[in-house]
């Protein structure tokens, strides 16, 4: 199954695993260029902070929108995925985004049958390799790795 990227100017909910393994890649300063607007819900901002509460190396970016979901979360949605992958499905739905950024298998199964487009951390270095910001991602793959970040082959 190909996944396509979020087309210029579009908006994308993203989740806390791209944004800490962005991070650890020194890659924000190439994915902030990208045409795309950034959205987080809450639930994602605070597990950055707490991440940072606990010594982890990765705050929140400047060009990440923060925005509260409307309601509760879906039971069903918390009782199978983490509260920020649950909270990006829910708000990209209330807010009638059509694209999210996940990289866990179990979050991006449950944004597709959500009846959203997936797209993950190398997708938007893909993105910004096509965009022409970055000579290749390869090196980009193996900054993130030595970073401690690890993607399925």
């Amino acid at each position: 199954m190909r996944l396509s990227l979020p087309a210029e100017g579009e908006r994308l909910v993203v989740n806390t695993g791209p944004l800490i393994a962005l991070g650890r890649g020194n890659a924000w300063d190439i994915i902030s260029q990208l045409p795309i607007r950034f959205i987080a819900p809450l639930q994602v901002a605070n597990e950055i902070s707490a991440g940072v509460l606990l010594g982890h190396p990765v705050i929140m970016p400047a060009w990440v929108e923060v925005v509260a979901v409307r309601g509760p979360l879906a039971p069903v949605s918390v009782s199978t995925l983490d509260e920020g992958e649950a909270a990006v499905i829910q708000l990209a739905v209330e807010l009638g985004i059509e694209r999210v950024c996940i990289d866990e298998r179990r979050g991006r199964r449950a944004a597709i049958a959500a009846g959203l487009k997936v797209t993950g951390s190398l997708g938007l270095l893909g993105r910004a390799k096509h965009l022409g910001f970055v000579p290749a991602v390869r090196p980009w793959i193996e900054k993130i790795a030595t970073a401690g970040i690890h993607f399925p082959p």
